[in-house]
């Protein structure tokens, strides 16, 4: 990256630092220069194939009534199962680490179980496109990334190779979930391994040896005695290992205080204690002096066993409650309604594997058996073909058009061609059904780029697959941010590749949206629009976040949840940590548990606030949409490009081109877009033109409204600057501007507004800004940097950061294409006022 000379002495950045703040400040447009730039100096290759004539849907899958029923007994049986691991967990669980492992293990689980019910509830759907593409004469390629394999592999050990019917996934993975996780207690059994041991350990204990020093010395005078004059007397010493092992050693009787021969004393095998067999009381005789014990050890012996046997039948009962509680949760998900895997779905109801090519990492699949009563599985190779062929044999059959539909999963996505390829025989054009998206764009550009490739008669046709589900759209978010960024960095351009744009959730506005709706939620703040389904009644609106409170309790986002009293009584409280406030990745993998309802209740609420984010920024002018294309109704160049800067090794030059547009929109067009939108019927109540209610500048403005895209949103034209970026609010639009009724007046109006603004800005003559101004001007002078923009990245910040309107401080990236030579120009869009400063006097003209 350093040899690239990016940054380093010579250039506009220091070091790496800066140039990755200045990266980081400009957005993903500035990720698009960079790749620009680096293609005009010679030192950047990227070759990709034209998505001409590539038709790219997203296909809304909805949710057929017995999937609906699964799905929310599947939420609610999660929402249970939360409720009972946390009960288990504080009430068996001893191991704090354990826990903790047990909840990563949940959550993991919890998104995988819903992603693969997600995919489940797409089958029909996928079944329907296919057979429909058949009929038109077409061959589909259907993609995902999941293939089942260890759930289907860990049945078969389970249950054996035949089986009434497919696997179904996600209840392996709950069983999985509970059998390896669900906390028990210890078992009882480790309590009892040394109840044996218990007299033996008592044995041990050190008590001393009660040994009478006038029986030693009796027995020294004895011995010394019968020895020689000659012969020195033995001393304590020499002679203390000799009375230890004599038989005739005296001990002290610890009742009598007497002392009396080893042989004639009991011993206590507890505590050692050596009594006469007369003196306890009553007596102990007749009883052998081996494995007694005195009175005093045997009550507290006894007291013991008492203790530790109320003690492990305790704990025996704690333990056969809670392996009871999981097995009775264990029989609940066996009962449970789901669904089968889907690859093995989908291919049985499309006539199994003999009309459908699998070109998976599976190595063995499951089948209908051949009198239809139940599943077989079998290896998906034969004697003829090794296992590390099937996938090739399985991809020619489908080339050859003996197959006209595949599966292909990520590791077919790699070295495998499957498109309409003038060389071989099956030469339909290809369907490409997206039934799971990667979690990454190079794996998901990487799987569309086996249907659509060079040398093919026809380009395919993309259908992606969203079910209904809010939460769903999460598996597309984070591929719709990478398949951004991919193209910007490799194309320098974000839209190069197949869309997706409009799930791109996890973004800045994401976060912020994220974060007033939580507050909003929490009460900490006001809502910033009214939920679906609420109305301005304080009621509704009351209703909604009790149920939403209730709902984020439910998937772990609100914790230490608790339901106050007194004068709030009744009101559930809790709290989200600041890590979740603005985390979209984790709201999205959550509300996959809600029953659909409050899902997309929560879902169209979050989308509803980022909308209007997404609106303020665009009108504040900080909205980073990359590549902004500047449309207008006459685009022209002004004069000859003018060379900037010339690079000393490439020879690439940075030029400076200005243009003059026209963005106006005449009354007759306008009229005539009127007209012709009444006769189709597209015309709703509300669409039509609109007269400010107050004066501005002396005049009322008029302006064209139609609904756009989102219902309660409405699209404006206006005489000077054609249709705006922004969609207006119904409740904007009428609090603002009333309904015109005279079509005379409104023409004369109008006429007025497009010819005064062919020169003035819309704040009149005594703008501060003067002629550099273009709010509301029609025609309008663009100087745009093309070429080479990193040598003179510094000097055009610099002049920026001195603009006056904030909107001119931003680095923006605009293509434009002129109307009179369709010449299409991308580059750094330079105020006006910023010109002198931002290339300076000593640039030249083109020739």
């Amino acid at each position: 990256m350093v040899r690239l000379g990016l940054w380093g002495d010579g250039t506009s950045f220091q070091n790496f630092q800066q140039f990755l703040g200045a990266l980081e400040k400009g957005g993903v447009g500035a990720l698009e220069l960079v790749a620009m730039d680096m293609k005009a100096r010679g030192m950047y290759v990227c070759r990709t194939l034209n998505y001409k004539g590539v038709d790219f849907d997203v296909v809304e899958a909805l949710l057929e009534e017995r999937m609906m029923n699964m799905y929310r007994k599947a939420a609610q049986f999660w929402a249970e199962l939360r409720v009972e691991l946390l009960s288990a967990s504080e009430y068996y669980g001893e191991d704090k680490g354990n826990s903790a492992q047990i909840w990563r293990l949940y959550w993991a689980s919890h998104q995988r179980f819903f992603r693969h019910l997600c995919m489940s509830a797409k089958v029909p759907a996928v079944v329907r496109l296919v057979k429909e593409a058949l009929a038109e004469e077409k061959c589909v390629v259907i993609g995902l990334q999941s293939t089942g394999e260890a759930r289907t592999e860990e049945a078969v050990i389970k249950y054996g190779v035949e089986m009434e019917d497919f696997i179904s996934g996600p209840r392996e993975l709950l069983l999985k979930l509970v059998e390896d996780n669900y906390p028990l207690p210890p078992k009882p059994d480790c309590f009892q391994q040394g109840e044996e041991k218990v007299t033996e350990v008592q044995r041990k204990r050190h008590y001393g040896l009660y040994v009478s020093l006038k029986g030693r010395v009796r027995k020294l005078t004895k011995m010394g005695d019968g020895s020689d004059d000659g012969m020195d007397a033995h001393s304590p010493l020499d002679s203390d290992h000799e009375l230890t092992d004599s038989d005739e050693e005296f001990y002290m009787c610890r009742i009598c205080n007497t002392e009396e021969e080893k042989s004639l004393l009991l011993q206590c095998s507890s505590c050692a204690t050596r009594v006469h067999p007369g003196c306890p009381i009553p007596p102990c005789t007749g009883l052998s002096t081996e494995d007694w014990s005195c009175y005093a050890c045997k009550e507290k012996l006894e007291g013991y066993f008492k203790e530790r046997d109320a003690y492990i039948t305790g704990l025996s009962k704690r333990y056969d409650t809670a392996v009871e509680r999981k097995s009775m949760i264990l029989d609940i998900i066996r009962a449970l309604d789901l669904p089968n895997n889907p690859l093995d779905d989908i291919i049985d109801q499309l006539g199994g594997p003999d009309n459908v090519a699998e070109i998976t990492g599976r190595r063995g699949m499951l089948i209908r058996a051949s009198d239809g009563k139940g599943v077989v599985y079998q290896a998906r190779n034969t004697k003829e073909i090794a296992l590390d062929m099937i996938n090739m044999h399985e991809k020619q059959l489908f080339m050859d058009g003996e197959k006209f539909v595949a599966i292909i999963s990520e590791a077919g996505s790699a070295g495998v061609s499957l498109h309409a390829d003038r060389r071989v025989k099956n030469q339909r054009r290809r369907v490409h059904i997206t039934l799971e998206l990667p979690w990454s764009a190079d794996r998901a550009t990487q799987q569309f780029g086996r249907t659509h490739r060079s040398n093919q008669t026809s380009a395919p046709v993309y259908r992606i697959l969203f079910t209904n589900l809010g939460g769903e759209k999460r598996f597309a978010s984070i591929v719709a941010k990478r398949l951004e960024s991919l193209g910007a960095l490799t194309q320098g351009d974000r839209r190069a590749g197949p869309s997706l744009s409009a799930f791109n959730y996890d973004s800045i506005y994401g976060k912020k949206a994220l974060t007033m709706m939580y507050k909003g939620i929490m009460e900490q703040d006001a809502f910033p629009i009214v939920p679906l389904g609420c109305s301005d009644n304080q009621g509704s609106l009351q209703e909604f976040i009790t149920k939403a409170k209730a709902a984020l309790v439910a998937v772990g986002i609100i914790r230490d949840a608790a339901i106050c009293i007194g004068k709030n009584g009744g009101r559930l409280t809790g709290r989200i940590v600041d890590s979740d406030m603005h985390d979209v990745a984790r709201f999205l993998n959550r509300i996959l548990g809600l029953a659909l309802d409050i899902q997309n209740r929560l879902f169209d609420l979050f989308t509803s606030i980022l909308d209007m984010v997404i609106q303020n920024a665009r009108s504040e002018g900080q909205l980073d949409s990359g590549i902004v294309d500047i449309k207008a109704k006459r685009v022209e160049m002004k004069e000859s490009p003018k060379i900037v800067h010339v690079d000393s090794l490439a020879g690439a030059s940075t030029v400076l081109f200005t243009f003059t547009i026209d963005r106006g929109v005449i009354w007759e067009s306008a009229n005539a877009i009127v007209e012709e939108r009444q006769k189709d019927g597209a015309c709703s109540s509300n669409d039509g033109f609109y007269e400010s209610r107050r004066e501005w500048m002396g005049r009322r403005h008029f302006m064209l409204a139609f609904e756009g895209s989102t219902e309660g949103m409405y699209r404006i034209t206006r005489p000077a600057v054609g249709e705006a970026l922004r969609e207006m609010p119904l409740v904007e639009l009428k609090g603002k501007y009333k309904k015109a009724s005279s079509l005379e007046k409104i023409g004369k109006g109008w006429q007025e507004e497009y010819d005064a603004s062919s020169k003035q800005c819309m704040h009149g003559p005594k703008c501060r800004l003067g002629s550099y101004c273009t709010v509301g001007r029609r025609l309008q002078e663009i100087n745009i940097l093309g070429g080479l923009i990193l040598p003179v990245w510094g000097t055009v910040e610099k002049a920026l950061n001195k603009q006056a309107r904030k909107i001119h401080k931003r680095i923006r990236v605009v293509r434009l294409e002129t109307t009179d030579d369709n010449q299409r120009i991308v580059g750094l869009m330079i105020p006006n006022a910023a010109v002198g400063s931002a290339v300076g006097p000593g640039y030249r003209r083109m020739t």
